[in-house]
């Protein structure tokens, strides 16, 4: 009999909505947890039907279904890292939110899932206080674009110097570290991400824009690339540098399926294409 032996993986955890097409939501964060040599677990808040056209409705689940997702990864698994995605409702983020207090996994990423790209509301509007007062308190890194940034400020974000700003007062709500992504700007050549850490410096991260109708799921990877890395134990700057170039490879790398906005290419950075 051969002798295997016991390595532990790091193991992260997403809280997320469903992608029957699989470019975005819990199953673009398992994807790319498992690019980053991760072992992915996962609670599913709700199920949107939805492919690269669009969201085409979208199903609650029941609360206590959530409650006992949680319940069991929490008695299982060494979680060193937490992701949130799409949580819908007041209720789910109350649940989720008691959930994270009473259990210390490490890092909380808080991706805050507002709008799908074809219009339809992921998040109500009866729960979007209860994320800014109730999650972001919580969070380690927030992961905001700036329409995001925008509903939890109340107020437009035109430029680079209202970014470097917004940063600051969405920091005061709570989040120790804050991302605004820069890919909604009106720079035609770049996207530029203003990072704000924990200790007051900003950090400008910026890539090259690329042309394509095929940024599906981009969010949700970008703030489960940053998971994986805090789970692994890289800073806050190590592990949102290394999400950009994460992002940026599977943006420029596409892998055209779908008629409509098709997904990222998750396996690009591990290619080197």
């Amino acid at each position: 009999m051969i002798s295997i032996s016991k390595t532990e993986k790091s193991q992260a955890l997403t809280i997320a909505g469903f992608d029957s097409g699989g470019g975005a939501g819990l199953q673009a964060d398992l994807k790319t947890f498992q690019e980053r040599d991760v072992f992915g677990t996962c609670v599913l808040t709700a199920l949107p039907i939805q492919n690269t056209m669009g969201v085409k409705k979208v199903y609650d689940l029941p609360i206590e279904a959530i409650q006992d997702q949680l319940s069991v990864v929490a008695e299982d698994f060494n979680l060193s890292a937490v992701k949130t995605g799409m949580l819908f409702t007041e209720e789910i983020i109350t649940v989720v939110t008691d959930f994270l207090t009473k259990n210390d996994f490490g890092p909380l990423v808080v991706d805050p899932v507002m709008v799908a790209k074809s219009g339809q509301k992921l998040l109500l509007d009866d729960g979007i206080d209860s994320l800014i007062y109730r999650l972001l308190p919580l969070a380690t890194v927030i992961t905001p674009n700036i329409p995001e940034a925008e509903v939890i400020l109340n107020h437009p974000i035109p430029d680079s110097a209202a970014m470097e700003k917004a940063a600051l007062e969405i920091q005061r709500l709570g989040p120790k570290n804050v991302v605004i992504k820069g890919g909604h700007s009106n720079d035609a050549k770049q996207a530029a991400d203003v990072l704000l850490l924990q200790d007051g410096s900003l950090h400008w991260l910026a890539s090259r824009r690329i042309a394509t109708e095929n940024t599906h799921g981009t969010g949700c990877t970008f703030s489960a690339c940053v998971t994986a890395e805090l789970a692994k134990g890289k800073n806050v700057l190590e592990a949102v540098a290394l999400g950009k170039d994460f992002i940026q490879a599977a943006i420029s790398h596409p892998i055209n399926v779908g008629h409509g906005h098709g997904p990222t290419n998750h396996w690009a950075y591990r290619e080197g294409v």
